[in-house]
Parts: structure tokens; sequence; C-alpha cells
């Protein structure tokens, strides 16, 4: 049996169980689940089929990325560098911020250190928009000059 059958059962099987609870949630309507506690398990078991449908999306999206790489160095070379061009804007960013304690509206303190990281991060937003409008804009400039 090859791998594509595999997955082809197992997605059947998953959305089988999703439609059962869908079928469910249906068969009992909105004001049953909200009036009785009791009944709001269905929802946590197709919330927890949800989870876990992410779950198996998210690892297998890493570990055929991560096998991809690890095959072709040339790619892994580029991905590094790109990985630490993204880091060089994070420290940048990082440095380029103060942190100040804040107090919030709900009356909790927002410490130094959480004000400067999320500087840091608006920060680091910013940078990386102007370097891809500028990408753009150079690229679209040299594409027009050319012709």
């Amino acid at each position: 049996m090859n791998i594509q059958k595999i997955i082809k059962i197992g997605a059947l099987v998953i959305g089988l169980i999703a439609v059962y609870f869908l079928v469910r949630i249906m068969m009992l309507g909105d004001d049953a689940i909200e009036a009785d506690v009791a009944n709001q398990s269905v929802l946590t078991g197709f919330a927890n089929l949800a989870y876990v449908v992410l779950a198996i999306a998210a690892i297998s999206a890493l570990l055929f990325s991560l096998i991809n790489l690890f095959s072709h160095p040339d790619k892994l070379k580029k991905a590094l560098i790109s990985l630490g061009a993204f880091a060089l804007v994070l420290i940048i960013a990082w440095f380029a911020s103060s942190g100040e304690e804040r107090l919030l509206d709900e009356g909790k303190v927002l410490t130094a250190g959480e004000s400067q990281m999320v500087e840091a991060g608006i920060k680091a937003f910013y940078i990386l928009i102007l370097l891809a409008a500028g990408l753009m804009l150079f690229f679209g400039v040299k594409k027009t000059l050319s012709k």
C-alpha cells in the first residue's frame, strides 16, 4: 500500500469524524448548547479534532520542509542566510527601542522589558515593510528601464 492511499484513507476517516460531530451539533441546535453545559461537550470533541488536524498539518509541513532543506545543501545555505538577515533586523530593532514601564488600562503594569519587546516588534515590522517596499520599487524601476 503506497503512502497516497494511506493519506487518502486517513483524510476520509478524519472527514467522517468531523461530519459526525457537525451533525450532532446541528441536531442539538444553538439554544440547547448554550442552555445546558452537558451539551457543550459536543463542541469539545469538534475542537479537539480541529487541534489534531492542525497539529498533523503543522508537523508534516515542518518535517517535509526540513527534509527538503537537508537534502539540498544550497537551499539550506540560502535559508540560513535569510534567517541570519531576519535575526539582524530583529537585533537592530531591539537596540533601537527603549523600554519604559507603563501602567495599562486594567491597572496592570507593563514592565520595561515587555515594553521594549513590543516596541522592537513594531520597529522590526516597519523595517521589513520599508525593505519590501524599497526592493519592489528598485526592481520595478530596473525592469522599466531595461525595456
